[in-house]
């Protein structure tokens, strides 16, 4: 199947001491995936790294250097938010970029819990899929009462969570690791962001797993249309490198072989081997990944703590890969 829908995922990574530099080198290479022909470029949101902390301010700018490209969250952790907050965030980020705003979404508890503790969201912890729920709930813009009521310095209004980003909750998707979070997105229409990182269930072979995730997500497909898959993979074309560059890549690339091999610690996390080498090398590797055949949306996933020429490096040629899958 030709892929019809470039994405691209970038980390957002600074410098401790020099945050803005790092930040406004992203959003340029928002503008540079836009100049060569990206559908969508999508920023991860971490915390307590250095990197984006907070997706949708960070696209809130994106959508002031940007007229055409999608914007994404890959992935807001949701264990941090609340969910009235975030939906108003991400339905601004959604008005001002015109529509043109992803909203992807994991459920898992927040990570550092243990650190963070009163810093945390007030409620009490919610079952796994519960926030998402909720913020799809609150993205809808339902009234919450029947008549107008007063209360604000606006007058009497009926409230609901405003503002009201039309078809944005036909844009949400769900990074699933295990099946039973693919069955939940799709019977409760989220589109299923995948990549190079998943669970081992039945078996330990990461394709078959992943391939069974997919099937499940189709199988229990319940929103408007068809479900959307976006399938992400680590891809680092080094054509026109330095020398520098490509040994760097590889070196990259062999650190992180060894957690491929099987699964790893209590929760048996699988990981994809990443894809270095010139287009032409990647291209055959990628016409024997049987996932890819699946989709129609392929992410190129940028490591982080790269320079920001390796990474304009890896847009540019990058290209070379997409007009052959085209």
């Amino acid at each position: 199947m030709a892929i019809s829908h470039f994405a691209l995922l970038i980390p957002g990574n600074y410098g401790f001491d020099a945050p803005r530099q790092g930040l406004e080198e992203t959003l340029s290479l928002f503008t540079l995936a836009e100049e060569l022909g990206f559908d969508s470029a999508w920023v991860r949101q971490r915390h307590l790294e250095r990197g984006v902390s907070s997706a949708a301010t960070f696209l809130a700018a994106a959508t002031q250097r940007t007229s055409r490209i999608g914007l994404g969250t890959g992935v807001i952790p949701l264990g941090y938010e609340t969910p009235l907050r975030l939906a108003e965030d991400l339905a601004t980020v959604d008005v001002l970029s015109g529509g043109r705003l992803n909203v992807g979404v994991s459920a898992g508890p927040a990570a550092f819990a243990d650190l963070l503790g009163p810093l945390l969201p007030l409620e009490t912890p919610a079952p796994k899929h519960e926030r998402a729920a909720l913020l799809a709930r609150a993205l809808r813009s339902e009234p919450l009462a029947e008549e107008s009521l007063s209360g604000n310095a606006a007058g009497a209004q009926v409230p609901r969570v405003l503002p009201h980003a039309a078809g944005l909750t036909e844009r949400l998707w769900y990074g699933a690791g295990s099946t039973a979070s693919a069955a939940w997105a799709a019977q409760n229409g989220w589109h299923l962001l995948t990549g190079n990182v998943i669970t081992a269930e039945e078996s330990a072979d990461f394709l078959s797993t992943q391939r069974q995730l997919i099937d499940t997500h189709r199988r229990h497909w319940a929103g408007k249309g068809a479900p959307g898959l976006g399938l992400g993979r680590v891809i680092l074309p080094t054509d026109s490198a330095t020398a520098e560059q490509a040994a760097r890549y590889r070196a990259y690339r062999e650190a992180r072989l060894a957690r491929t091999r099987a699964p790893n610690g209590p929760g048996r996390v699988m990981f994809l081997p990443d894809l270095v080498g010139h287009s032409e090398a990647i291209l055959e590797a990628l016409a024997q990944d049987p996932v890819l055949a699946l989709t129609q949306h392929l992410r190129f996933e940028l490591p982080y703590d790269f320079a920001a020429a390796d990474y304009q490096q890896i847009l540019r040629d990058a290209v070379k890969i997409m007009a052959q899958l085209r």
